[in-house]
C-alpha cells in the first residue's frame, strides 16, 4: 500500500504544493526561495529517507514567516494523511542528534493528539534568509497539522546554523521510526483502539 500524500494550499498569502512519500529514498525536490529553508527541508527528506516534492510561491515581499508556517501546515497534513490509518507502525520514534558541538534530542509520537514542547533558543536572529523565530513556527505547524506529539530538547546549544539543522535531521530520524512498520505490530498500537 502506497504510503504517499499531495497536498496542495492556497491563500492570499502562500500557493504551496506538496507530495510526500513515507517509504522513499531521500529524494527532494524543494523550492520555497528561501535558500537555508529548503536547505533544511532537503535535509528532511534525505535523513529521513523520505521523497519530498515541495513548491511554494509565498509573499516574501513581507517576510518568510507566512512562507514557513504555512509550509508546516501543508507538511503536517501530509504527513497525517500519507501515515493513513497508522496499523502496522511504531507509533513512537525518538533520536539524539549530533551536529559538531550541539546536541538535540526529538521524540515523536503519532498519538492523533497534538502538542510541541521545545526549549530550543537561537542566538542569531536570522540564517540567511530565514528568520529563526520561524523554526519554532514551522514545528508547532507540523505538530497541529499533523495531530503528533512533537518534542524537542537542546541538550548542547551552540552556533544556530549547527542548532537548527540538527532539529531538522533529528525530526526526519524520529519522524522515520514512528512512521516505520514492525510486523508484530497488526493493528494500531494504542489500547483505544485507534490513534
Amino acid at each position: 500500500m502506497s504510503r504517499t500524500a499531495t497536498v496542495e494550499r492556497e491563500t492570499k498569502e502562500t500557493k504551496i504544493r506538496l507530495t510526500l512519500d513515507l517509504d522513499g529514498s531521500g529524494k527532494a525536490n524543494v523550492s520555497t526561495f528561501v535558500g537555508f529553508f529548503d536547505h533544511m527541508l532537503d535535509g528532511f527528506a534525505r535523513h529521513g529517507l523520505f521523497d519530498l516534492d515541495l513548491k511554494v510561491d509565498g509573499d516574501l515581499n513581507v517576510d518568510c514567516h507566512h512562507t514557513v508556517e504555512d509550509t508546516g501546515i501543508v507538511l503536517g497534513t501530509a504527513i497525517r494523511e500519507a501515515a493513513g490509518d497508522k496499523k502496522g507502525i511504531r507509533r513512537y520514534g525518538s533520536c539524539i542528534l549530533p551536529m559538531d558541538e550541539v546536541l538535540v534530542l526529538c521524540a515523536v509520537d503519532l498519538c492523533g493528539r497534538p502538542s510541541y514542547v521545545s526549549d530550543a533558543t537561537f542566538s542569531a536572529p536570522m540564517i540567511g534568509e530565514l528568520d529563526t523565530e520561524t523554526i519554532g513556527e514551522f514545528f508547532y505547524a507540523v505538530s497541529y497539522s499533523a495531530a503528533m506529539n512533537l518534542h524537542f530538547k537542546v541538550l548542547a546549544g551552540g552556533n544556530s546554523h549547527h542548532l537548527c539543522e540538527a532539529m531538522f535531521k533529528a525530526f526526519a530520524k524520529a519522524l522515520d521510526m514512528a512512521t516505520s512498520q514492525d510486523p508484530r505490530i497488526t493493528d494500531v498500537l494504542s489500547t483505544k483502539g485507534s490513534l
